[in-house]
């Protein structure tokens, strides 16, 4: 099996900057009752918080026969129309250009997308908007694979 394009959505980094408060709240929180215990508990459960934010973080990716987002992957042969979206039009196209069918893999974080419209008879959703770092990158592993794929 050949990627063409992947990618982990981690969070960005000012979020663990921002994550850091959980330090001086749990320590306040568990001070009256044991202030051993609020010293080694801020920082145990700052990691527990971070750990399950890395270990959540969806994987995008291109592979042979399909794209991969998250836990759902579509296969090339039904990959139609892909455009990015910048920060303006990601928020029309999740808000009121939205479609109540359509996949959405959307982190915060990442204020720029894919929009990648979806031709399987078979599948509900008429498109998937997929946030991205990279989106003119992954645009072209998306067009490259559905070219390999119709033949």
């Amino acid at each position: 099996m050949t990627v063409y394009y992947k990618e982990r959505l981690l969070p960005t980094p000012w979020l663990y900057i921002i994550l850091l408060l959980i330090l001086p709240a749990v320590g306040l929180l568990f001070m009256p009752l044991n202030i051993t215990l609020g010293l080694v508990l801020g920082p145990v459960i700052y990691v527990l918080v971070v750990a399950f934010l890395v270990l959540t973080s969806p994987r995008v990716a291109v592979e042979d026969e399909e794209f991969i987002a998250g836990r759902a992957n579509i296969p090339a042969r039904f990959i139609g129309e892909v455009e990015t979206l910048n920060s303006d039009e990601l928020t029309l196209a999740i808000g009121i250009h939205g479609d109540a069918r359509a996949y959405l893999l959307i982190r915060g974080w990442i204020h720029q997308a894919v929009k990648v419209h979806n031709t399987d008879p078979t599948d509900p959703a008429p498109f998937w908007i997929v946030t991205t770092r990279t989106p003119e990158e992954l645009r072209k592993a998306l067009e490259a694979a559905k070219a390999r794929a119709k033949g």
